[in-house]
C-alpha cells in the first residue's frame, strides 16, 4: 500500500492519535508527542483502587531520635478494618463547601480576625497511620495511637492547623458525643490517667483554649472554624506512638461534649506550632522536628514521623525557611515566591506573594492570591485546550475543569511552585488535577496569605523543624 495513499495517511493519524491519547476511540485528531513541559498519564490513575496496593510503606529510617508508624486514609482500603466507614463519604460539593470554610477561617486567623477561634491537631515523634478523614474539614488524614494504661487504640485526625489534641471520652451522653467504631477512652479505667488541676502551670498554659474550672478540675474548649467544637476535662495520659515510643504525661482534652462535623474519627491530633501540640510536648525527645508523606489516593499509604537524623541533616530535601506567624503562631508559614505551568514562569508581580504561604495538611486545594491564581489558571487551560480536552462546568470553587471519558490517557502541562531560597514542587498529576479539575482556586487579595493545600503536598516528604520546611519528591 503506498504511503500516500488515503488509507495509510487514516492509519498514520489513527496511530498517531492512540499514541498521544492512550489507544482509545474518542480522538480529536492526530497530535505530535508529547511536548516538553507536559506529562502523559493514565486516565485511570485519578480513580481510587479498589485494593491497598501499599500495606506496609514506611517513612526511611534515619540515624538519630525518630520512630516509624503506618498511615492510612481514612476511609480507603488501606484503613484499619475497625475504623471502616460510619456513613457514606460525604459528596464532592460539600467537601469542597466544607475546605472553604477552612480556608476562610485560616485567612481570617492570618490576619488577625477571628483570634478567640482556635483549630485543634497534632504529630508524633513517629510515623503514625495516617488516613484521609472525609468528616472533618474534607480529604484530612489520620493515625491510629493508644491512649492510656491499659492502652486504648484511638483513630485520630491530624492536622498542622490546630495544636490541642483531644478524644471523646465517657462520660458521655448520645446527644453529647458523635458515634465512632472505637471504643470510648474511660479515663477511669487508665491507671495513668489523670485530671489537670485548675491551679496547675498546664491549665495556665491552655491561654484561649482555656474554658474554667469544675470540681476544681481544668476545662477546655475548641472552637472550629466550620461550627463544630469540643469542650471536656484537660488530663494526661500515656500516648503510645509505636511499641517502642510512648509520651508519658502527654495532656489533651478529654471531651465530654462534641458538635458539628467531628463523625468518623475518635479525636484530633494536633501537629501546630504552639507549646500545647505534640510537637511541642515532645520537643526534649524528639528535637520539634517532624514530617509525614500524605499518600496520593485512599488505596495507598504514607507515614507521620517524629524526630530527625542525627546531627539535623535531611538530606534530599529542597528547604525554605518558616517565617513568624504573630497574628496566628499555630500555623507554619513560607514564602512563594513564584509559579511555572508547562516550565514557563508566569508574570505575576512579586507583591501578590508577599503574604507568604500556610502549609496545611487539613485544606485540600491551593489557595492562591487573585493575580497568581488568574495567570495559573490561563496557562493550564492553554496548555489543556492543545490537546482538545472538552470542558466540564465548574464544581464549586473549582472552575477549570474536564471531561476526560472516554480517554485512555491524559496530557498535562506541568506546575511547579517555588519558595525562598528556590526550594521547588514539582507537581505529579495527582497535585495538579482532583476531582477533575485544576486544583486550585483564587482567595483572599493580591499581597494575601495563600494556603498550601494537602492535594499539592501528595508524595512529597514534607519536614518541618523549628527554622525551615522542606521537601522530598517521591516519598510515598
Amino acid at each position: 500500500m503506498s504511503s500516500s495513499s488515503p488509507v495509510a495517511r487514516l492509519l498514520l493519524s489513527l496511530l498517531l492519535c492512540a499514541a498521544a491519547l492512550g489507544f482509545v476511540p474518542r480522538c480529536h485528531g492526530a497530535r505530535a508527542a508529547v511536548a516538553p513541559g507536559f506529562v502523559t498519564v493514565s486516565a485511570a490513575s485519578f480513580k481510587p483502587g479498589s485494593t491497598c496496593s501499599s500495606p506496609d510503606p514506611v517513612a526511611p529510617r534515619r540515624n538519630g531520635t525518630s520512630a516509624v508508624l503506618r498511615l492510612t486514609p481514612r476511609h480507603g482500603p488501606c484503613a484499619p478494618s475497625r475504623t471502616s466507614s460510619l456513613a457514606a463519604a460525604p459528596s464532592v460539593a460539600d467537601t469542597l463547601r466544607a475546605d472553604q470554610r477552612r480556608a476562610e477561617y485560616i485567612l481570617r486567623r492570618v490576619s488577625g480576625a477571628g483570634a478567640h477561634q482556635l483549630l485543634g491537631s497534632k504529630a508524633a515523634a513517629a510515623t503514625v497511620p495516617a488516613s484521609w478523614g472525609y468528616d472533618i474539614g474534607t480529604l484530612n488524614y489520620v493515625v491510629t495511637a493508644s491512649l492510656g494504661t491499659p492502652g486504648v487504640a484511638q483513630t485520630l485526625e491530624v492536622d498542622t492547623g490546630s495544636d490541642l489534641s483531644w478524644v471523646q471520652c465517657k462520660p458521655c451522653a448520645a446527644a453529647a458525643c458523635y458515634s465512632q467504631k472505637d471504643p470510648l477512652f474511660d479515663p477511669a479505667r487508665s491507671s495513668s490517667y489523670a485530671a489537670v488541676p485548675c491551679g496547675a502551670s498546664a491549665c495556665a498554659g491552655l491561654g484561649l483554649y482555656a474554658a474554667g474550672c469544675s470540681a476544681a478540675q481544668c476545662g477546655y474548649v475548641v472552637s472550629y472554624g466550620d461550627g463544630s467544637n469540643t469542650t471536656g476535662v484537660y488530663g494526661s495520659d500515656t500516648l503510645t506512638l509505636t511499641a517502642t515510643d510512648a509520651v508519658q504525661g502527654f495532656l489533651f482534652g478529654c471531651g465530654h461534649a462534641q458538635s458539628g462535623l467531628l463523625a468518623g474519627i475518635d479525636g484530633l491530633l494536633g501537629l501546630g506550632r504552639e507549646p500545647v501540640s505534640l510537637v511541642g510536648q515532645t520537643a526534649g525527645a524528639y528535637g520539634g522536628v517532624f514530617s509525614y508523606c500524605l499518600p496520593t489516593k485512599p488505596s495507598t499509604a504514607g507515614y507521620l514521623t517524629l524526630g530527625a537524623a542525627a546531627g539535623g541533616a535531611a538530606p534530599g530535601f529542597a528547604t525554605t525557611q518558616l517565617l513568624p506567624s504573630p497574628a496566628a503562631p499555630t500555623y507554619y508559614i513560607v514564602m512563594l515566591t513564584a509559579i511555572s505551568v508547562g516550565g514557563q514562569a508566569l508574570s505575576v508581580p512579586p507583591s501578590a506573594f508577599a503574604g507568604g504561604a500556610v502549609v496545611d495538611t487539613g485544606t485540600v486545594v491551593t489557595r492562591l492570591p487573585p493575580a497568581a491564581y488568574a495567570a495559573l489558571r490561563s496557562a493550564f487551560r492553554g496548555g489543556m485546550a492543545a490537546y482538545g480536552y472538552p470542558s466540564a462546568p465548574p464544581n464549586g470553587i473549582l472552575d477549570t475543569c474536564y471531561d476526560f471519558a472516554g480517554y485512555g490517557a491524559v496530557t498535562l502541562p506541568t506546575v511547579a511552585l517555588t519558595f525562598s531560597s528556590g526550594a521547588t514542587l514539582t507537581l505529579g498529576a495527582d497535585g495538579i488535577l482532583s476531582f477533575g479539575c485544576l486544583a486550585f482556586a483564587a482567595s483572599g487579595s493580591d499581597g494575601g496569605m495563600a494556603i498550601l493545600g494537602n492535594v499539592q503536598q501528595r508524595s512529597f516528604e514534607v519536614r518541618i523543624d523549628g527554622a525551615s520546611v522542606g521537601f522530598r519528591p517521591g516519598a510515598c
